[in-house]
């Protein structure tokens, strides 16, 4: 029985997230993440391959369902890239392997802004999934879901402003700062408000009505992912030599000291709430 319920628990987590908007974004992350001198090709197959998944597993899981936004957006930006570089001169090409992170961020952030200018953040989409028809005009769950479209608008903004900073400041695409680790902080608080706040939001709103539920979930919730990824940097400072030692030691202890804090009061929060 145990066993049954695990399942149910494993499977109802899984259609959770391929309900998720992070499923519609997991092409630009990886493009984000991948491309850089000499990896342009892999990183645009790759998200050209996740996009057209994407869909397919979409309309398999829901057959009938409408092309959301963000997923004609997948397919159209990362074929066109393909394209491009398939027939682009030698100095193109360059300057695709240079510069076509900084593209991709900024037109996410650009589908994202757009999104909310016309009043449909790309994310409602998703959430309209996994709520009841009856909240779909709520205030609080429009609301929401620009917070959350913003977020990753915002989070992608960061990483091309990270991106081109390395590229024409620094001139070096493969800086561990710009390239990777400013970025890769950006999509982790991305992620993680988009897994947070609608808790909170639910669990404000049975609270508001008298209604049983879960307690909000404490800021700590939030910022435990981001506390634990201090760790990892500070051994990329020590081994890649991204920084003084120093900076590396004090970033995996300072990683290792919140979490613990963090966690600590992430625990006594419930005993608080009750």
């Amino acid at each position: 029985m145990s066993q049954g319920r695990t399942d149910t628990a494993s499977g109802g987590r899984l259609s959770h997230f391929l309900d998720s908007p992070v499923i519609g974004m997991s092409p630009w992350i990886a493009m984000s993440v991948l491309v850089g001198p000499g990896r342009f090709e892999l990183a645009v197959a790759i998200a050209l391959a996740l996009a057209v998944a994407i869909v397919i597993v979409g309309r398999i899981r829901r057959p009938g369902s409408s092309f959301k936004i963000l997923e004609i957006a997948d397919v159209v930006f990362f074929a066109v890239m393909a394209v491009i570089g398939i027939f682009a001169s030698p100095g193109t090409h360059r300057w695709l392997e240079n510069y076509s992170g900084e593209v991709a961020n900024i037109a996410l952030m650009t589908i994202a802004l757009g999104s909310m200018a016309c009043r449909v953040p790309f994310t409602l989409q998703y959430a309209r999934e996994q709520v009841p028809r009856e909240f779909w005009g709520e205030p609080r769950f429009l609301r929401t879901n620009y917070y959350i479209t913003g977020a990753w608008g915002a989070a992608f903004a960061v990483a091309a402003i990270a991106g081109a900073y390395g590229d024409l400041v620094l001139h070096n695409s493969n800086n561990p700062w710009t390239g990777w680790i400013i970025q890769i902080a950006a999509i982790i608080a991305a992620l993680q408000f988009t897994q947070w706040y609608p808790d909170v939001v639910r669990a404000r709103s049975l609270r508001e009505r008298g209604l049983p539920g879960p307690p909000e979930p404490p800021l700590s919730s939030l910022l435990i992912p981001l506390a634990g990824y201090l760790t990892p940097v500070g051994i990329v400072v020590l081994v890649s030599g991204a920084g003084p030692v120093w900076l590396g030691v004090a970033l995996i202890v300072l990683g290792i000291v919140l979490v613990k804090s963090l966690s600590r009061e992430k625990e006594a929060e419930p005993e608080v709430s009750r």
